[in-house]
């Protein structure tokens, strides 16, 4: 799907079948900001997903829209979520160019680093991830890239590697600025299963403090 921008009209468009064109109009496009989380099932992807959009409908009280897909294995295949932020009304749900990708698994890099937005921001685990395979598309759309090992502080720091994703909304929070702290932590402690609070709110606070 190709795009067009006119001041603060975003225009997406395909041609459909024999010169009749598909399009979708929106208005006040640089009020909504498109968020992008790939991985793998297990690593709390789509968690991620919901605490953001969380953080920002409930807790700072802005429009957000969370949606989500899983591949054929509950634990192991891929996994994807989308959110977006916008202090203004969302007319379409689904993320079509995002200026924020972030990226844990070495699949998913593969799978959708090609739909970042022109200088966009790329977060990616450089554990998990083999970033010298798109250094091309990274020069030629001036991509901001941010390398977070969050599986690693997961581990030593937090003792806890599945709290991972946890750590990785704390490095969102911090280098987007798109949901405030306070609301993020409000998000974890209303989503985490009770008992765990703690560890998730250090696990954050470790990745908020990374950058």
């Amino acid at each position: 799907m190709a795009e067009i921008q006119l001041g603060n009209l975003l225009i997406y468009y395909k041609e459909i079948i024999n010169g009749y064109y598909l399009f979708h109009i929106f208005i006040g496009v640089d009020m909504i900001k498109e968020i992008k989380i790939g991985g793998f099932g297990g690593q709390g992807v789509i968690l991620s997903g919901v605490i953001i959009g969380k953080a920002a409908t409930l807790f700072d009280k802005k429009n957000s829209v969370q949606t989500q897909s899983y591949g054929p294995e509950a634990r192991g295949g891929a996994s994807k979520t989308e959110i977006l932020i916008s202090d203004e009304e969302i007319r379409y749900p689904k993320a079509q160019n995002p200026d924020i990708l972030i990226i844990m698994s070495h699949e998913a890099l593969l799978k959708y680093h090609a739909d970042l937005k022109e200088e966009g921001i790329l977060i990616i685990d450089p554990d998990l991830v083999h970033l010298d395979v798109i250094s091309d598309f990274i020069s030629e759309h001036k991509i901001d890239v941010y390398e977070a090992n969050v599986t690693k502080i997961a581990t030593e720091e937090i003792g806890m590697k599945i709290v991972a994703n946890i750590v990785m909304v704390g490095v969102v929070t911090k280098i987007t600025k798109l949901i405030s702290v306070d609301a993020a932590k409000k998000a974890i402690i209303d989503s985490v299963p009770k008992g765990s609070e703690n560890k998730n709110i250090s696990a954050f606070e470790s990745g908020y403090n990374l950058f």
